[in-house]
């Protein structure tokens, strides 16, 4: 694995489901790509769809280029990933990489511990007031173009179709005889 950079997160002071929603979005892109549309979801030229945790989420027509109907502009998630991705991007010039192939292959969203504070109500009462923090791990690799597969020559019907232990026995025995 010297062709994959990493880069993560803890605690970090963001939504954990907006993040979850956004890192979706990103999640297969190249680096450069994803920074574009990260910094296209900042300035709100481009929504990020909400397809988990999209209870209460209002529609938009961005949202038709995803194949949905509900999204948002999640910027503070968004300027958090972009963050990673800057880390992720000097992880590999230190590694030597190439940075225009980098693609995002794996990214990860985790609930981290609530920050619990408290909010004070009408007669005297108290309410909990909690926080949703996150941890962020993302993984970039190397793209390699496809290669060809060779073309095969024709298979010849026993090599179609599979034999278990016994017919194959019993196929040596018949051609040890012949």
């Amino acid at each position: 694995m010297s062709k994959a950079v990493k880069a993560q997160g803890s605690h970090l002071k963001v939504h954990f489901k907006n993040t979850c929603e956004t890192a979706a979005a990103i999640s297969g892109l190249k680096l450069t790509k994803a920074q574009q549309y990260l910094q296209n979801v900042i300035e709100h030229k481009q929504c990020v769809p909400f397809r988990r945790f999209n209870g209460g989420i209002g529609r938009c027509a961005q949202a038709k280029v995803f194949g949905t109907t509900q999204g948002r502009w999640p910027v503070k998630s968004a300027k958090f990933l972009m963050d990673l991705l800057q880390n992720a991007k000097s992880n590999a010039q230190v590694k030597k990489l190439d940075v225009n192939e980098l693609v995002i292959k794996h990214i990860q969203v985790n609930q981290a511990p609530r920050r619990r504070r408290r909010t004070y109500r009408a007669h005297g009462r108290i309410n909990k007031f909690l926080g949703y923090p996150c941890h962020i791990e993302m993984i970039l690799t190397e793209d390699y173009a496809m290669v060809e597969r060779e073309k095969d020559e024709p298979m010849d019907e026993d090599r179609l179709i599979k034999l278990n232990s016994r017919q194959q026995a019993r196929k040596r025995l018949l051609a040890s005889r012949q």
